[in-house]
């Protein structure tokens, strides 16, 4: 019988690199601006994007580069680019809100999947700089976030793949733990296998990057 390989999710920050990843075989975009660990994309990207892929989009909600801590007024831009963003027609959006003490600020993340309604939040890798993740897991369970983008605690996803199966554990199927971390072809294979994960998280600023992960998990 054969058995379905994991969803690759390609970062993206462009609607070439999200065309050429759909393309290359990759089952959903994580779209973002430019920054390091990316931002917020503009309106026009994400409007290009969705016309130009037929994948489900998840958008990035971040004002700036640099660390997870947002003053109000940063928290109010996000409120309006959640908006949007859902009015472009996106398929969920990426947020991850953290308190200056490593905790998830549950107030401001509250507001965030309140004003998603249906669309699915997902929480990323701000996860892997909270103090207790084990707590930080529960909280995002509590607020009915639908996915987590982390490497485990871990400088890479391989090297987090224990934590990661034990985190997927304890979530059930109330959400999804999202590999990302250094996926590379020649890993994620062992990454799946170790982990138990159905969801792995590539950059695609090289799309090839993507290619060669989706043909690394090609399983019959």
């Amino acid at each position: 019988m054969a058995t379905v390989a994991p969803l690759v999710e390609a970062c993206c920050d462009s609607v070439h690199t999200a065309r050429e990843s759909q393309a290359f075989g990759a089952g959903r975009i994580e779209l973002c601006g430019p920054g390091d660990g990316g931002t917020t994309p503009s309106f026009g990207l994400i409007a290009r994007c969705l016309q130009h892929v037929t994948l489900p989009v998840h958008v990035m909600i971040r004002p700036r580069a640099g660390d997870f801590v947002y003053a109000d007024d940063e928290f109010d831009v996000m409120c309006a680019d959640i908006v949007s963003a859902k009015s472009a027609g996106v398929h969920g959006v990426v947020v991850g809100p953290l308190c200056a003490d490593g905790t998830v600020h549950e107030k401001q993340l509250a507001e965030f999947v309140a004003l998603a309604g249906t669309l699915p939040v997902v929480f990323h890798r701000a996860f892997d700089r909270t103090a207790d993740p084990l707590a930080a897991l529960d909280s995002l369970l509590a607020r009915g976030v639908k996915y987590v983008l982390t490497s485990g605690h871990a400088e890479t996803a391989l090297a987090g793949a224990e934590q990661l199966r034990a985190w997927q554990l304890r979530a059930g199927n109330a959400l999804t733990i999202l590999a990302g971390g250094s996926v590379r072809s020649e890993s994620v294979r062992e990454l799946v296998t170790r982990s138990g994960v159905l969801e792995v998280h590539a950059r695609a600023t090289d799309p090839l990057v993507v290619r060669d992960v989706v043909r690394a998990l090609e399983i019959t």
